[in-house]
């Protein structure tokens, strides 16, 4: 008998300008559905949901202040008798409705309309203690936009989490995404903390993408380890199990090799190319040996640990090993990758590990190569003062 709200988004060049809602008549309007019919929704909702609750570990209350969680607190209410996890994206002025949730999510503006304005962290703290005691919560967690987010634990402990910097490009969906990993990580048997900083992870990978979409285990992963890089800095038999685990995903596995002594943007663009080509890029790197033996007594310019340190904080890498045979052939027939690829200047019937990748049913490419830089043309400007 009413109609579900029509959201329109007006997007220009990848940036939403402004967002149209679309909720019917004005009777519909406020608390979502008007009258009687409001009350005989939620509760046959809540009824539903009593219905299904068994079969579940985790519930995710998401408040949009439209009428269907009226009856939020039987919600709860039921959740805790059958023991049942529950987190709630909370709205309006009045959290007593969430009394009895493990944790509620509400952001900076949201949080201050219950508590009043909060002028350093040490208010926040106090008064999100307070309230999470009095409304017999586990916690609340305080998301702070650009300024990160806040966990207040009824016991006492707090947790201040930054945010993770990169470019926003559509806030969509992001409070969402803090409510679903928040809650499937406490299910999941994850403490509170770390549980705050998957879903801190999660939120920066949303606000990058356009549009509300999804966040995959994979960039939640890769979001996670990105604090440091030595994680994707492995040994053969590191390297052996990462990718029988990802081949047990369905991921697909590209390799590459070089020597990567000065990292230039012929590199990272071939780089970001092979990344394409599937879900994990391996880089195997020539040791300080192997490369002198093929460039010469001055090379390399940096040390190996050092130009794996750089190879392992680009973005478009997931691991990067090291090698010390004269070429990388017998470790590119142990992982059998699904794509062997060089730089364009190579010929991918000469490159060492081509047949067993193709006798394994994998590709051997050449991807594109600027040929105008080099790392040797790079050193010799600089030598040159130019």
């Amino acid at each position: 008998g009413f109609k579900t709200i029509a959201k329109l988004r007006v997007i220009s060049r990848q940036q939403q300008l402004i967002r149209l809602d679309f909720e019917g008549d004005a009777a519909a309007v406020g608390a979502g559905i008007a009258g009687d019919m409001a009350g005989d929704l939620a509760n046959d909702l809540a009824g539903r949901f009593e219905s299904l609750l068994d079969d579940y570990d985790v519930v995710a209350l998401s408040d949009y202040d439209k009428g269907a969680l009226s009856a939020v607190g039987a919600m709860i209410a039921a959740c805790r008798a059958a023991g049942k996890a529950v987190v709630v994206d909370p709205k309006g002025k009045d959290f007593r409705r969430y009394r009895g949730a493990d944790f509620i999510t509400p952001n900076m503006h949201e949080f201050q309309s219950v508590v009043g304005e909060c002028g350093n962290d040490e208010q926040i703290h106090a008064r999100g203690l307070a309230l999470a005691r009095e409304l017999g919560l586990k916690g609340l967690l305080v998301t702070r936009g650009a300024a990160g987010m806040s966990l207040l634990m009824a016991d006492g402990e707090t947790a201040r989490i930054a945010a993770r910097a990169r470019e926003v490009f559509d806030v969509t969906g992001a409070g969402d995404t803090v409510v679903a990993v928040l809650a499937v990580a406490l299910a999941a048997g994850v403490g509170p903390s770390d549980a705050v900083r998957l879903a801190n992870a999660a939120a920066g990978v949303a606000v990058s993408k356009l549009g509300a979409v999804a966040v995959s285990a994979q960039e939640l992963a890769r979001a996670v380890v990105g604090d440091g890089h030595s994680h994707a800095i492995l040994d053969e038999a590191g390297l052996q199990a990462a990718v029988a685990k990802a081949r047990a995903a369905g991921e697909r596995i590209v390799l590459t090799n070089g020597c990567f002594d000065i990292l230039h943007a012929g590199h990272t663009r071939y780089l970001n190319q092979a990344a394409a080509l599937g879900e994990r890029l391996i880089v195997a790197v020539n040791t300080d040996e192997t490369v002198r033996q093929l460039k010469g007594a001055g090379r390399p310019v940096n040390p190996l640990a050092q130009r794996m340190a750089v190879l392992a904080a680009l973005a478009a890498v997931d691991w990067v090993v090291a090698f010390s045979e004269p070429t990388p052939e017998r470790l590119i027939c142990a992982l059998e990758p699904d794509y062997l690829v060089k730089g364009g200047d190579n010929d991918p019937d000469q490159v060492p590990g081509a047949d067993c990748v193709r006798a394994a049913g994998g590709r051997v490419l050449a991807l594109d190569y600027l040929s105008d830089i080099s790392t040797t043309g790079v050193i010799e400007r600089v030598r040159a003062g130019q």
